[in-house]
């Protein structure tokens, strides 16, 4: 079995996609009547790596081709479609010559597709272990594509867990245009799919999420757990003509970016899932983002090596940002005391919030006591002298319990489609450990 790895061919503003290009690489194999392709990975890595374009996709293509034919076809269409007159465009192709999930070498294949989904890696770190297995390998420029070429080479033993995506792909003549995909059809074809097709529209934000708005090849992209479902619902959606079309086995919507980390011992540029208490009333500031405190909840006792810069070590800034739309008001809902497990990306000090669970909820806040007599509020009578009623006399030794209407109940929460990573995990998934509230 030969694997090939490709990555970084892609121009935020220039266009290409490199599904495009590994579907034409995948093409070009079966032309040879003794090819065969067993499957395309769609591999997203690690969302907070600053290189990125927009989904940080690397892609490998499973085939029993010569693996010398196989490079020297990847090479030529990879110098051909890459978009290296992007000067941040560096792409990178890897040809490995053994089963994709043979255990050797791929233990520590393994693990680097493994921090390349997680971490940061280097280009030394990509080369030194192509170097060391003997690999085929090319770039163009500083061929950084060669780390999430790599990555994808092992993510099939790496990852345990894989979903599906149908991606239709445009004339070429029409790149860079307006897509031309009727709405209703898409609203339709989603509500017929889901749940197992998801993440095709917001129905909230009234918006066809699986239609991309840059200049590249994808007319539009449908995810789902099962490959029928997910033809089935691109087959019910009228547009323009589709020039060609691909199923990718891929890790999208897993949530295999998220970490279990402490508040204290985080990183910036890492995702986390993150244990807490909201330690802060929620905040909303200049341009619509919602900012709220989370603490440690066993009161300080983590771990602070490699914490980020936080006024306290076991406190950290979280935020739902004005992209994630009606998510923001279930951050407003929150109080302070309630106990949450929260999940995200850290950068430059914050969580950037994409779900969290509410695990336990404040139900009672400490008032002013009220006189049984008048109903008049009380008043102090004094430092640690508890409250007297002004007109009756009465008096009481401090405050009370009140009882609190909550907007939230126990459960998971999550951003919207519109807003939703290619990583995370949609809550209607399921598998979580408590009950969910999706967005549809």
């Amino acid at each position: 079995m030969t694997v090939v790895g490709i990555d970084d061919t892609d121009s935020r503003e220039r266009g290409m996609c490199t599904t495009y290009v590994a579907r034409a690489i995948a093409d070009r194999l079966r032309e040879d009547d003794s090819v065969s392709v067993s499957r395309l990975l769609l591999v997203r890595l690690n969302p907070a790596v600053e290189y990125k374009t927009r989904g940080n996709a690397s892609l490998a293509i499973h085939t029993d081709c010569d693996p010398d034919r196989a490079f020297d076809i990847a090479r030529e269409r990879l110098e051909s479609l890459a978009e290296t007159a992007d000067e941040r465009t560096n792409p990178g192709l890897v040809v490995a010559d053994h089963e994709p999930d043979e255990d050797v070498p791929f233990d520590d294949m393994s693990r680097f597709a493994h921090a390349a989904v997680r971490d940061h890696l280097s280009i030394a770190d990509a080369t030194a272990l192509i170097e060391h297995h003997g690999y085929r390998s090319w770039h163009a420029g500083n061929g950084r594509g060669r780390i999430g070429a790599l990555a994808a080479v092992g993510a099939w033993t790496a990852l345990g867990e894989w979903t599906d995506e149908y991606i239709a792909y445009r004339e070429p003549e029409r790149w860079g245009t307006p897509r031309e995909v009727d709405r209703e059809s898409v609203f339709a074809a989603a509500e017929w799919g889901y749940p197992d097709v998801w993440d095709t529209v917001d129905r909230g934000e009234d918006e066809t999420v699986c239609v991309p708005h840059t200049p590249g090849p994808i007319l539009y992209g449908i995810r789902g757990d099962e490959t029928d479902a997910v033809r089935a619902v691109a087959d019910r959606i009228e547009s323009e003509p589709v020039a060609a079309s691909q199923r990718f086995v891929t890790n999208q919507g897993t949530d295999v970016h998220l970490r279990d980390g402490a508040i204290g011992a985080v990183a910036d540029g890492r995702a986390y899932r993150l244990e807490g208490r909201v330690a802060s009333e929620p905040e909303t500031r200049r341009g619509g983002h919602v900012f709220v405190d989370l603490e440690s909840p066993a009161g300080g006792d983590a771990d602070n090596d490699g914490a980020v810069g936080n006024e306290s070590p076991n406190r950290l800034a979280c935020a739902a940002f004005e992209p994630t739309k009606r998510f923001r008001d279930r951050v407003r809902a929150l109080r302070v005391g309630d106990r949450l497990t929260a999940c995200g990306e850290v950068s430059d000090g914050t969580l950037k919030l994409e779900k969290f669970a509410v695990r336990d909820l404040v139900r009672t806040e400490r008032v002013t006591p009220v006189c049984p007599s008048c109903e008049r509020t009380m008043e102090s009578a004094g430092r640690n002298q508890g409250y007297r009623c002004r007109d009756c006399g009465t008096a009481t030794g401090g405050k009370t319990d009140r009882s609190l209407e909550r907007d939230l109940e126990p459960g998971w929460y999550e951003v919207p489609p519109c807003a939703r990573r290619h990583v995370a995990k949609p809550l209607v998934r399921g598998g979580f450990d408590a009950p969910t509230h999706p967005e549809h």
